[in-house]
This record gives structure tokens, C-alpha cells and sequence, in this order.
């Protein structure tokens, strides 16, 4: 395991984001909103962090569910993983949506989704008129049966 120093400004009044055991992956992050919003069922809304970060070049913040909102509750992250990437300076937001058939109340300071630093690689596109042959092939969606 290896550690990042990562600037961050937290214009809101919660914590910054933690880990919560010292094995995890992801940092647990809190909404920075006055006061409780209800997340009808199929309901999307746009939640603020107070959260900006200057991640080195070579570094991608990913903005991931909390398992336990989304099995308990429903509440996912709809666009996951989110990728906020290293030249981005404005405030991370989440965008939350509610699977389930009931309201979710979304309180001030929750942990409403989790932040995961990685690194990643850029592609150089080599255009070519075929590709390498493998055994499966063009085998798409289910292609290997149900089993």
C-alpha cells in the first residue's frame, strides 16, 4: 500500500472523507447540505460535497455507492463510478438516485458515497484493419450459455 498527499479544500462544515477501517479502499464522504432532503423513489438529485481536490497527473478520483445505503435502502451513485480527473478544480457533487419504493431522507452530514484514488493509463489509438484472433471471438452478451 502506498500513500498520496492530495490538496483539498472543504468549503462545507463536515468531515473531511475517512477511512472507516484500516483495510479499506474507499474513503466514506458526507453530504454538505443544510438541511434534510427527501429522495423520492426513481427520484435523481445533484448532492453537494464542499469537496475540491488537486490530484497529481496520472490520478483519478472515482466517486463510488456506499454498499450499505444501496442494500438497505436503495441509494446508489448513478453514474458509477464517477471519475473526477486530475485538471478538475471545481466542487465534487454526487449525483444520488433512490431505486427503492420508498422516500429516503438524506440528512446533513451523511456519508452518502465513497472516494477511491487510483491511477490509470492513457491510450495511444494504433489503427489496424483486423485484430489478433482469440478463441472467443466476437462472442458478445450471454454468448458462453446460462450456466
Amino acid at each position: 500500500m502506498t500513500s498520496l498527499k492530495v490538496k483539498i479544500v472543504n468549503s462545507g462544515e463536515q468531515e473531511l472523507p475517512a477511512y472507516e477501517t484500516p483495510g479499506a479502499a474507499g474513503m466514506d464522504v458526507r453530504a454538505a447540505i443544510k438541511e434534510p432532503i427527501t429522495l423520492k423513489p426513481l427520484q435523481r438529485i445533484l448532492i453537494p460535497t464542499g469537496l475540491s481536490v488537486q490530484l497529481p497527473q496520472g490520478y483519478q478520483l472515482e466517486v463510488r455507492p456506499r454498499s450499505g445505503l444501496a442494500l438497505k435502502y436503495g441509494i446508489t451513485v448513478l453514474n458509477t463510478p464517477g471519475t473526477v480527473d486530475a485538471d478538475y478544480r471545481g466542487e465534487i457533487k454526487v449525483i444520488l438516485i433512490n431505486l427503492s419504493d420508498t422516500d429516503f431522507v438524506i440528512n446533513p452530514g451523511e456519508r452518502i458515497c465513497q472516494f477511491v484514488v487510483t491511477t490509470y493509463t492513457r491510450v495511444e489509438w494504433e489503427t489496424v484493419t483486423h485484430l489478433d484472433h482469440t478463441v472467443r471471438g466476437d462472442g458478445s452478451f450471454g454468448h458462453t450459455g446460462l450456466n
